[in-house]
């Protein structure tokens, strides 16, 4: 097995944990390296996680903050990570880090990908710690169910990250590879609610990966991927 569940009653109590854990690993990769990178995921679950980190005195100007997957929209949309990561959690303590998005000015994310990969091999990579999110559907990172580029994004071994078109769900997307997460010092994925209890539930039984892409990231063999549940917000 190469993952491992933390559960909890409240989201709160999660956060406080999880903060603290994510906190410990970029300070030791900080006194290993003199510097430490964290990617996070967007969406309502990981504004607390990021209100926590923030007020977490630590030397934040060695930490470089990016993204797991954003998606293709100018950085004031209101459906931008950036904003997100910027409101929440480049603030107080944590203003001094520095932040690397995914996003560019070219018209879509797949003719990004060779600039976007040169600008993260330059300033973010290594990657230390990987926050990841999923959605009721199974998507983590932008591995969305029949996306357009799903198939690059998870068995590209080259690639770090990659343009993504989801069926549904709004805006093209720039998304880390699978082999760019699993490259991270710690893997961990955070989730909230029954609803989601159940869809990780499904996901760890054999299926295909391309119906539950978050498979991808628990069957995996890499690293071992710490999971931080909790029932209730």
């Amino acid at each position: 097995m190469t993952w491992m569940l933390h559960q909890y009653v409240y989201n709160s109590e999660l956060v406080e944990h999880l903060a603290q854990h994510i906190i410990e690993n970029l300070l030791d990769a900080i006194a290993q390296s003199g510097r430490a990178s964290l990617a996070v995921s967007g969406g309502s679950t990981p504004v607390s996680l990021f209100r926590a980190l923030s007020v977490i005195d630590i030397p934040w100007s060695k930490v470089v903050v990016t993204l797991v997957d954003e998606r293709w929209v100018p950085e004031n949309h209101p459906d931008s990570n950036a904003q997100l990561v910027r409101r929440h959690l480049l603030r107080s303590h944590a203003a001094k880090a520095q932040f690397v998005g995914l996003k560019t000015d070219a018209n879509d994310p797949f003719l990004a990908v060779e600039d976007v990969e040169a600008k993260l091999r330059l300033q973010v990579l290594p990657l230390d710690v990987v926050v990841l999110g999923m959605g009721e559907d199974g998507h983590t990172a932008s591995f969305f169910p029949a996306a357009q580029g799903l198939s690059e994004a998870l068995e590209s071994e080259q690639r770090i990250c990659c343009g993504i078109v989801p069926p549904s769900a709004p805006h093209a997307r720039m998304t880390l590879s699978l082999a760019a997460l699993l490259g991270a010092k710690q893997l961990l994925l955070h989730i909230i609610g029954e609803k989601k209890r159940l869809v990780l539930e499904a996901a760890q039984e054999p299926g295909p990966v391309y119906e539950l892409p978050v498979r991808a990231v628990l069957e995996q063999t890499r690293i071992v991927m710490e999971i931080f549940y909790a029932e209730q917000d």
